[in-house]
């Protein structure tokens, strides 16, 4: 199994291809979103959008930029931005919308039809 590794080092990840309906970006988070890539020098980079535990209601949103999909990544294209989601995060994501306010109290922020509850920063939730 090494060997192969070492003979093919540039192996490319195997990931599925996805659509809006498993995560949707509103036209500002997209516009953020790509002008954070071009700032990181990763134009053709991802956003990567992941459920971990934690938070205040047990759940919290985590997002990362990477330059690409990884193995069993499940790759959407919303709004001209590619976005990611492993396979047990789209479980809790699938039906949400990304959107950017920028304001003071803004930023980033998930509509999920999945969380049955949320907390009052909006930044965790149980599903």
């Amino acid at each position: 199994m090494i060997s192969n590794i070492a003979a093919n080092p540039a192996a490319a990840p195997s990931f599925r291809t996805g659509d809006e309906r498993l995560i949707k970006l509103t036209e500002n988070a997209a516009k953020k979103v790509g002008t954070l890539l071009t700032k990181q020098g990763r134009p053709n980079g991802v956003l990567r959008v992941a459920v971990v535990g934690g938070g205040c209601s047990g759940m919290q949103y985590k997002m990362d930029l990477q330059d690409g999909p990884a193995n069993r990544d499940i790759l959407v294209e919303s709004a001209g931005v590619r976005v990611v989601v492993d396979p047990k995060s789209a479980l809790y994501v699938t039906g949400s919308e990304l959107d950017y306010l920028d304001a003071l109290d803004g930023g980033f922020k998930v509509k999920n039809p999945n969380a049955a509850t949320s907390c009052s920063c909006g930044e965790s939730f149980s599903a």
